[in-house]
């Protein structure tokens, strides 16, 4: 029977909706979507790809499991904070929070007086407590724009003065001499790529200085013949110091002594620090400024705060991060490897007895996300048949994974060990469909 063939009567749109499931599906969902899954199946069915009867399947089938385009991963790429993937995973408590605070809040209200209060004042008493070294703190939408407020609300029409080695490119081509410029403050640049000598700063100093920068080159390092100028000497040159350390890390860390963290930066003098709130912090997207209460005070005042503050949803995510237990961010970063060698070799030896082809590898596996650059975390993965990478990325859940040497390689530090079964049902689950395509007898045309 042809595609075309009249006998094969698809049902109508209307009578396939009137399906209770797709009823209840829509009532989560929204009727669009899932009027446009019911419209894919029917052409499946036109198609002969599959049966009319089983339209309602297919289209529930089909169905995502939010109403937003944005698909849950499973990070099997060994990265902790990988950008592409949105960098840090929400603890449980965060989620909680967020969750609470997506209706009416008290954000910016006291409702012992019933009067407007400072916005998001528990989550920066949050952040104080986790910095004592700072007056005071402001949070706004990401790293970049902590820098740029800063920028604009003390250097408009000056000079701030850098490092030529500091002149960094972040993410997707952004550049922080580009950045600079944009907030109408003219960059002084000082030294050379690879040394800048403390004198270099003091005779850049003059009337026109708005502050010195000091940027963390936190996605390269440079080798060899190099010197830089430490923050402690820098706020001897009398100007305010702003010190942009990139990953959020709020205290020194054993594990990380080269990221620089925001006390040890203000206890050596730096006027304010800005950092990211989503990379080894572990929380939602968001810039933090903490210093000096004048300064901080000055960029609160500045009429760009206001375009670059953040919503309810980050400050109560943000604040269960600094007050809530330890986030994945965390537990991925000191992950043990004889855990993790004892969960691959167990998935592995559950897909061999399936008949998949799987091996346990040691594995090297990094920060990213702009973070700690020279560190290498040993672990173990799951070595798989290439074509697996595709299919498993593709899959329900997607499991993104890495290629190396022509094989698929499955990491299993970012994901969390109640999630084992789902990853070794979605590999079998590939295994058996691609089996199935090999074992398929040619279709006659």
């Amino acid at each position: 029977m042809s595609g075309n063939d009249p006998r094969r009567r698809i049902p109508r749109t209307d009578a396939v909706l009137a399906d209770a499931r797709l009823t209840a599906a829509g009532e989560r969902l929204g009727s669009a979507i899932v009027k446009g899954a019911v419209r894919d199946a029917q052409m499946r069915a036109r198609r002969a790809e599959i049966a009319p009867e089983d339209i309602v399947d297919a289209a529930l089938t089909s169905l995502p499991d939010t109403a937003s385009a944005l698909r849950p991963v499973l990070n099997g790429t060994g990265v902790i904070l990988h950008t592409n993937l949105g960098r840090a995973a929400l603890s449980d408590a965060a989620v909680t929070a967020i969750a609470a605070a997506s209706g009416y809040v008290d954000v910016e209200y006291d409702l012992a007086t019933g009067v407007r209060a400072r916005r998001g004042r528990s989550t920066l008493h949050a952040l104080l407590a986790a910095v004592p070294a700072a007056q005071d703190a402001l949070v706004v939408n990401n790293g970049a724009a902590a820098l740029v407020l800063a920028a604009t609300a003390l250097a408009a029409g000056r000079e701030i003065i850098v490092s030529r080695g500091e002149l960094v490119e972040i993410g997707d081509g952004f550049r922080i001499p580009d950045l600079i410029a944009s907030t109408g403050a003219r960059l002084r640049e000082v030294g050379t790529t690879n040394r800048t000598h403390l004198t270099d700063y003091r005779n850049a100093v003059g009337p026109e200085t708005g502050f010195v920068l000091k940027v963390h080159p936190s996605n390269f390092t440079v080798r060899g013949f190099t010197s830089a100028v430490p923050l402690r000497s820098l706020a001897d040159l009398g100007v305010p110091v702003v010190a942009d350390i990139g990953s959020g890390l709020l205290q020194a860390h054993a594990l990380l002594p080269y990221e620089p963290d925001a006390t040890t930066s203000l206890t050596s003098g730096a006027t304010i620090v800005t950092a990211s709130g989503d990379k080894l912090l572990g929380g939602p997207q968001a810039g933090l400024v903490l210093g000096r209460r004048d300064t901080v005070n000055t960029l609160r005042r500045h009429p760009l705060a206001r375009a670059l503050r953040v919503d309810k949803l980050t400050l109560a995510g943000l604040e269960a991060t600094l007050t809530g237990p330890v986030n994945p961010t965390g537990r991925a970063l000191h992950a043990d490897p004889d855990d993790l060698r004892a969960r691959t070799q167990s998935l592995t030896a559950a897909l061999t007895g399936h008949g998949v082809r799987a091996d346990t590898i040691p594995s090297t596996n990094v920060v990213g996300g702009g973070g700690a650059p020279d560190l290498v975390l040993p672990g173990w993965a799951v070595e798989l048949p290439e074509a697996f990478a595709v299919e498993l990325r593709i899959g329900r859940p997607p499991i993104v994974t890495r290629v190396e040497h022509g094989q698929c390689v499955l990491d299993l530090r970012c994901i969390p060990p109640a999630d084992d079964e789902a990853v070794r049902r979605a590999i079998v689950s590939v295994h058996e469909s691609v089996q199935g395509r090999k074992e398929a007898p040619p279709r006659c045309t």
